[in-house]
């Protein structure tokens, strides 16, 4: 039996969160009010930094297991500001304190600013619905 290459690694979810990421928040900084479609494109940079995060410990722990533990944490370390903006964006989503976005967005990015969109390749489908299913996560008070 030969081996199984896995080609939907965390590297490739990571650079495809990233792309979609930096494609809202260039959709976002045109935006002049908060409608529904900002609402559900913030929520989905919510995701995308969450499933960044994840895929981030999925990489640090490949490492660890070949005993590269410095270059895991170094690793870790380097990411660590997706799982905090992830959570940042998520209490402004639930408290709807769209006031603190324009300091986010200054936030954001510079974490994106190597990412070249000559054009935008990401549809409004890929958003829709994001801000109603995060919504469903939130605990109840």
């Amino acid at each position: 039996m030969g081996r199984i290459i896995n080609t939907d690694g965390a590297g490739k979810r990571r650079s495809q969160n990233m792309r979609s990421a930096a494609e809202i928040l260039r959709r976002l900084s045109q935006k002049t009010e908060i409608d529904d479609e900002v609402k559900d494109m913030v929520s989905m940079l919510v995701f995308c930094f969450r499933d960044i995060d994840e895929s981030i410990q999925e990489s640090a722990v490949a490492w660890e297991k070949r005993d590269y533990w410095v270059k895991a944490e170094e690793f870790r370390q380097r990411w660590s500001w997706a799982g905090d903006m992830a959570d940042s964006l998520q209490v402004i989503v639930y408290q709807e304190d769209w006031s603190r976005m324009p300091i986010m967005m200054a936030k954001l990015l510079p974490r994106v600013a190597d990412i070249k969109i000559t054009k935008l390749t990401r549809k409004e489908s890929l958003w829709q619905g994001s801000y109603t299913r995060l919504l469903r996560e939130k605990p109840p008070r």
